[in-house]
């Protein structure tokens, strides 16, 4: 990639504050400022963002020349698009849905969504003032999903990514939004969609499957003009910073005030922003389940618990801040001791220096949120054990918990379990800290915040250049004119064109994919050229070609070459034997069975079973488990199982397009030769194709094929343009 870099989130990474008239920004401490801070800052790079407070119109040009010296860019918001925009739609209907909350805490106003996408359009707008093709632009979290589609649609060749930083509901729950269709086409205008957690890239693409009717192949969406890739990269943090802050003069300070204010009692540490995604209420049943069943802890174990302000004027935010209030009163009422107080609450933001002592001297960090797209409170305490000892408990809700694998892993939702697991941590030997922690720190250390910023921009390399790879393959126009010129100067021609997916789309029912007017007059208009051959070459049986094509002068494959009609005659290969049916046969009858909209099509030599009606997920899940049984019954059967679209096709070994075709050509010299076709039983017919002939695949998908079109249209564009070239040529 060349030219600069663009990155946009919500905020930008300073704080603005008014004093007397005069506005001063300072850096801020979040783990992505820190991450971006050496990318933004190179260069002609920029960073494009609202900085954080309302600015009236006549000092925003100040802002934009003062923050133009850090590389910023500002978007300004009124405070109505921050309320409908940021407050509404983005915290009241995405927040939500996302932590999967959507029936307790969703609301849905049009109005939320409008200003959703002005706010959307007016960063868009930012970008495309700085933007020019070459550069990249990577987008950042919930509040901006539908920027990558706006700017694609005035840059559509520049690289974008895109990365949620919270985690992706399952489709159950993403497909409760009105505007979901919306949201997806939004991120879809990316190259690469990052996540933290390999479930949140399912999550995603099965929703885009399921909404959009997208092609998907693993994590690659397959759209009409490009290759979409979404991927995880889970989040890390400036580990050395933490370790560094741990040994420093400012926090061994503060550590030994700690210390001796707590008299010697061990500490279990939570810090987090009040919201009702973070399990802080059941934490707190937790340890007070602890108190009541293992009173030996009295006196010598306290919560530490930081809860950072957020949002609490909204009332379910209020109301949640005052239930914290009310249990950690009830807890601290029924176990104080003159000397000690079970849980030290505090609900305020502390200094990092703080924090790091707190982490450091924290002998159990207890981070369990009910649903969390990464949580780097739980890197930062292990990054902050520079003695490898300390005992971490995670939630395994949190992504992270898919990386920090030797935590203690608990389930947010079973206090007792929890209760249990603070005791076990805080009996747990030193060595056995020490080897857990161990672990623990060599992973924080290995997938830093660096690395992180590394591989997306890596992968989002690699993903533009696999889309241009593609692209240098579909035809052009130019490519075009040259098949057409060659075509004109030739006298000897042959047409191999698959019919599903090809000359016609696919249908529901394979019976009702029947030939319309217009497919039979570019056909006839090909055949009546007498320097051409066209061979029509399907998977379908002989007697539903017949019945459709029995009229005009084409030769007719069915059966993947099983039946051929080469001098107005149907005549089937030699000694091709069917007896293998009675065995395959109640084996599809069973996945039918288990499998609603599934059904059988019975071919002469070969048996289809047709999931297209399944919905998206079980289909995909019924054909693997069927591809495993056939392959058990059939291996020495001499049978071959094609998986299709949406089809998998049990046959005989000999009979393969490819054969047919290979035949056909060595009845005659051709000096012009073309296949077209758009699934795996077609990679057949361009394999046995010369090395000089055009051969196409329908869709962007890896093939043999030389070219590949898009779709069925683009097909009989191009074969209704032979007839003209001829005639251009004379």
């Amino acid at each position: 990639m060349t030219g600069k870099t663009i990155i946009v989130s919500n905020r930008l990474p300073v704080k603005i504050q008014e004093k007397e008239g005069v506005y001063h920004s300072s850096a801020s401490e979040g783990g992505l400022a820190t991450g971006l801070g050496s990318v933004y800052q190179n260069g002609d790079n920029v960073w494009i963002g609202w900085p954080g407070t309302e600015i009236v119109p006549e000092k925003q040009q100040e802002i934009i020349g003062q923050l133009h010296e850090l590389s910023l860019l500002p978007v300004f918001l009124s405070q109505q698009e921050i309320s409908e925009y940021y407050e509404g739609f983005s915290n009241e209907v995405l927040w939500p849905i996302f932590h999967y909350y959507a029936s307790t805490y969703s609301n849905y106003r049009q109005s939320n969504w409008e200003f959703y996408q002005q706010v959307n359009q007016k960063f868009a707008d930012a970008v495309l003032s700085v933007a020019k093709p070459g550069d990249t632009i990577w987008v950042h979290d919930y509040q901006l999903m539908l920027v990558p589609a706006l700017v694609r649609e005035k840059l559509p060749d520049v690289s974008i990514g895109f990365f949620l930083h919270i985690p992706f509901p399952s489709f159950e729950l993403f497909h409760l939004i009105p505007w979901r269709n919306e949201l997806l086409q939004g991120l879809l205008g990316a190259d690469l969609v990052g996540f933290h957690t390999f479930d949140d890239v399912q999550h995603f693409t099965h929703s885009c499957a399921r909404l959009l009717n997208v092609n998907l192949s693993a994590n690659i969406i397959s759209l009409s003009d490009r290759l979409v890739v979404a991927e995880a990269f889970p989040m890390g943090i400036d580990e050395q910073k933490y370790a560094s802050l741990a040994t420093s003069d400012q926090v061994k300070s503060e550590i030994k005030q700690l210390k001796s204010s707590l008299n010697g009692a061990r500490i279990v540490l939570s810090v987090d922003r009040l919201d009702y995604s973070k399990g802080i209420l059941q934490r707190l049943l937790a340890f007070e389940e602890l108190l009541r069943k293992y009173p030996e802890f009295i006196g010598k174990v306290v919560l530490y618990m930081i809860v950072v302000p957020s949002r609490d004027t909204v009332p379910q935010y209020k109301h949640l801040r005052d239930e914290i209030d009310k249990r950690v009163g009830n807890i601290n009422s029924l176990f104080r001791t003159i000397n000690w107080s079970p849980v030290h609450y505090f609900y305020r933001s502390f200094p990092i220096e703080t924090l790091s002592a707190l982490y450091a001297c924290a002998d159990v960090a207890l981070v369990t949120p009910m649903r969390d797209g990464m949580n780097l409170v739980s890197k930062e305490y292990v990054a902050s054990r520079t003695d490898n000892t300390g005992v971490l408990i995670l939630s395994e809700m949190a992504g992270s918990s898919r990386e920090l694998i030797d935590a203690m892993i608990v389930n947010p939702n079973n206090t007792v379990m929890m209760a249990e697991t603070i005791k076990q941590a805080l009996e747990m030997p030193v060595e056995k800290q020490q080897s857990r922690m161990v672990k623990l720190r060599k992973n924080v250390s290995k997938f830093n915040v660096t690395h992180w910023v590394k591989i997306f921009m890596e992968r989002l390399r690699e993903v533009k250049e696999l889309q241009q790879s593609l692209h240098t393959r579909y035809i052009s126009e130019v490519t075009v004119k040259a098949i057409y010129k060659i075509y004109a100067k030739t006298c000897r021609r042959i047409f191999f064109l698959d019919y599903d997916g090809t000359l016609v789309g696919f249908n529901a029912d394979p019976k009702k994919a029947s030939p319309d007017e217009g497919l039979y007059r570019i056909l006839q208009d090909l055949a009546a050229d007498p320097s051409n051959t066209v061979v029509l070459i399907s998977g379908r049986d002989y007697q539903t070609l017949e019945n459709w094509f029995g009229h005009i002068p084409v030769t007719l494959i069915a059966d993947h070459g099983a039946w051929q009609k080469l001098n107005g005659t149907w005549e089937s290969m030699p000694s091709l034997d069917d007896q293998w049916k009675k065995t395959v046969y109640p084996v599809l009858e069973t996945f039918s069975d288990r499998t609603p909209g599934s059904f059988i099509e019975e071919k002469t030599y070969s048996l289809v079973w047709h999931y297209r009606n399944v919905g998206t997920g079980l289909g995909e899940l019924r054909a693997g488990e069927l591809i495993n049984n056939l392959h058990y019954i059939t291996s020495n059967q001499g049978l071959q199982i094609l998986p299709g679209n949406k089809v998998i096709e049990i046959k005989n070994i000999e009979v393969n397009k490819g054969r047919a075709v290979s035949a056909m050509l060595h009845q005659s010299q051709y000096d012009f030769a073309l296949a077209i076709g758009d699934d795996h039983t077609d990679e057949d017919t361009f394999k046995a194709m010369p090395d000089n002939s055009v051969t196409i695949k329908v869709g962007s998908s890896s093939s043999a094929a030389k070219y590949y079109l898009n779709d069925v249209n683009e097909v009989r564009g191009l074969l209704q343009g032979f007839a003209k070239a001829v005639v251009v040529n004379d």
